[in-house]
């Protein structure tokens, strides 16, 4: 049975110390004097949401607190996005593109250095590539479900295989409404730590088992161009784990192989995750510390992080997004952040350093 407007003051005024209430032609607009009002407005809104209404919480200077409710329609997904199958079907395209892609570089780094069989060793690049990406959407997942949302599952996107990267990452869509800066902030960052450990651990596998070739035979094959510089940029997690087993300084001449490919290619979506721009996972973080204008700033600090390192298209790409849809805005958009999410921002800006793709000499002082 459809609430009533009465159902609707009669609940509110059961949460919240109601001052005023004015009902306009689109909305329910309550004026409260709560201190203590950000439980209250998550079990509300948790309660409306059921109902089909919708409330957000304003504060207006020189007025106070306002929480304004309106109705409004079931979220859904639009399009081919709606339909059970996308997901799997992108799921299986991207592990073709990614075994596809992971036997070729396998073939062509045997024709310098034996390093197995190319479809086992695309196995397992697919397996390390695929976990990468599967457990940061899994982060996303976990989370949402502690805090009571419901997720679609995770929608892979394919790359281009050989010619470039193999997959694009992935991404899910939240089925219910965000309540608060905590619970954006939680979400946000589940996925890039879950997707890093992987990446780590990947990392230091690939490490372990990447050929050193001598510096003389390194040469021919350079001078032959049967050996390419990689020119990319290489994070200081990948530089560490390479001299975790004495392969990282100069005069070694790692061969890039692909499951070290698979870890590149996890820091570097970690890396662009974390950065404070749009609505990354770095960008609804930035958002709930330093709200809405100053995230605006910080999404243009990022394009000109991202110009630096010579990533002009995902610049581009944050620019054209930014001002479609430039941030996420939680319903309770009031509450501050707790002190340990402000505390553990400051480790996610470590962390994107880790993971960004610096240039060789970048930071001389810490690339070897």
């Amino acid at each position: 049975m459809e609430p009533s407007q009465e159902d609707i003051v009669s609940l509110v005024n059961s949460i919240f110390e109601v001052r005023d209430f004015t009902k306009t032609e689109f909305a329910l607009e309550f004026r409260i004097q709560d201190t203590d009002f950000k439980a209250k407005f998550e079990g509300l809104a948790r309660r409306l949401e059921d109902m089909n209404y919708v409330c957000r919480l304003e504060k207006i200077k020189g007025s106070g607190l306002y929480v304004i409710i309106q109705k409004f329609p079931p979220k859904k997904l639009g399009g081919w996005l709606s339909t059970a199958w996308t997901p799997r079907i992108l799921f299986a395209v991207v592990i073709a593109f990614v075994m596809i892609d992971g036997y070729y570089r396998a073939a062509g780094t045997n024709m310098v250095v034996e390093i197995g069989d190319p479809l086992e060793t695309a196995a397992i690049y697919t397996l390390s590539l695929l976990g990468i990406l599967g457990v940061h959407e899994l982060g996303h997942i976990v989370a949402a479900k502690a805090h009571g949302l419901k997720t679609t599952w995770p929608y892979f996107i394919p790359g281009l295989p050989v010619i470039g990267i193999p997959t694009f990452g992935a991404f899910i869509q939240s089925k219910g409404l965000t309540i608060n800066r905590e619970i954006l902030f939680d979400v946000a960052i589940a996925g890039p730590i879950a997707g890093l450990v992987i990446a780590v651990i990947v990392s230091v596998y690939g490490a372990y088992t990447a050929p050193v070739l001598d510096p003389e035979i390194a040469a021919g094959l350079f001078k032959d161009s049967r050996l390419v510089q990689w020119n990319q940029g290489e994070p200081l997690l990948m530089s560490a784990s390479l001299a975790l087993f004495g392969k990282g300084g100069t005069g070694h001449e790692i061969i890039l192989t692909p499951v070290m490919f698979a870890a590149w290619i996890g820091f570097l979506i970690t890396f662009l995750n974390l950065l404070p721009a749009w609505q990354l996972d770095g960008g609804h973080m930035a958002r709930t510390l330093l709200g809405a204008k100053l995230h605006k700033y910080a999404t243009y600090a990022s394009m000109g992080i991202l110009v630096l390192l010579n990533y002009w298209l995902m610049a581009v790409l944050i620019l054209v997004m930014s001002s479609r849809n430039p941030s996420a805005s939680p319903l309770d958009d009031v509450s501050p952040l707790s002190r340990n999410r402000k505390l553990a921002y400051i480790g996610i800006i470590v962390l994107a350093v880790l993971c960004a793709p610096l240039p060789s000499g970048f930071l001389p002082w810490l690339l070897p």
